[in-house]
């Protein structure tokens, strides 16, 4: 799709963004710092925080981080990562955002979660304020269904609101995205920023070899990669790195960066040691051949009529 975000100096956003969840968790202060840089010498200008990550520490590093060059850069964080979509949540999730960051406005403000409680109306009202009294320049949601999407589209744009972007799961292993997400984008010119292209660790091949991380240690985590068939297939992703001579992690990430719907693939690491081969999928340029070797690794999700035996 053709790009059309911007920092507030003009630039386009970059074809990669760092997610900075770890920050003030597993990475400590030093560290984030380290990736901070290294993500800039990159040429990676798009950031993603969050009102919910670390106790706010996430967002007060990144602020810390890009004041010296808050124009050059494209900022998102989001709100209401509890569920809560009331108006006064939001409210107060974006200026405690907005204070954390040291920043007037935010570029992006996606909503983190969907919500059956709050209508949707009350929402995307509060919303517009932001966006009318300067807080906030564009409206993305995050961890949206297409069906979800399509309704706060037509919402928001009854109040003269367009949703720009969405952040959804996706990966090798967590292709369920193509089915309605991806063609939904492309079709209404919605930007995608994924998060998670390594699978919480596992397509680094780590867990295969013994190592311990989220999958191991986080229920949640162990739920959503745990299954046998992910397994081997991270196996499979390992045979082909060392076959052509190209690290699995950067093979996953330039993965989801290839799919035409995707705008940015949100990179991040608990260390600054493990993001170098993430950041070397910037530059890698997948053919044909390999990405249709990768995607033949894991199950094509059926389309959403289901019924491949037409095509």
């Amino acid at each position: 799709m053709t790009l059309e975000l911007s920092t507030p100096a003009g630039t386009p956003i970059s074809k990669f963004s760092f997610g900075t969840m770890q920050w003030g968790g597993k990475a400590d202060a030093f560290d984030s710092r380290v990736m901070y840089d290294a993500a800039r010498s990159a040429g990676i200008n798009f950031f993603d925080t969050a009102h919910g990550y670390t106790n706010g520490i996430s967002e007060q590093l990144l602020g810390k981080f890009i004041k010296a060059e808050r124009n050059q850069l494209f900022i998102a964080t989001k709100c209401a990562s509890t569920g809560d979509c009331s108006p006064e949540k939001i409210t107060k999730d974006v200026e405690e955002s907005l204070m954390r960051l040291n920043m007037d406005c935010v570029d992006m403000l996606y909503m983190h979660r969907w919500s059956d409680e709050v209508p949707l109306e009350k929402t995307y009202e509060a919303l517009a304020k932001m966006v009318d009294t300067g807080r906030v320049t564009h409206i993305g949601v995050s961890n949206y269904a297409a069906w979800q999407v399509m309704k706060a589209v037509r919402v928001a744009a009854s109040l003269g609101l367009k949703i720009e972007m969405l952040q959804p799961m996706y990966n090798l292993v967590k292709r369920q995205a193509e089915v309605e997400i991806l063609p939904m984008c492309l079709s209404e010119n919605i930007a995608v920023a994924p998060y998670s292209p390594l699978g919480g660790g596992l397509l680094t091949g780590k867990y295969n070899n013994g190592g311990q991380g989220r999958i191991t240690h986080d229920p949640t985590y162990k739920a959503r990669y745990g299954q046998k068939w992910m397994y081997t297939a991270a196996n499979a992703l390992g045979d082909i790195a060392r076959e052509i001579g190209v690290p699995a992690i950067t093979l996953a990430v330039a993965w989801v960066a290839r799919n035409p719907a995707i705008t940015a693939p949100i990179l991040s690491a608990s260390d600054s040691k493990q993001l170098k081969l993430s950041l070397d999928a910037i530059d890698f340029q997948m053919d044909n051949s390999i990405y249709d070797r990768l995607s033949s690794i894991t199950p094509t999700p059926a389309p959403a009529t289901d019924r491949s035996e037409e095509s």
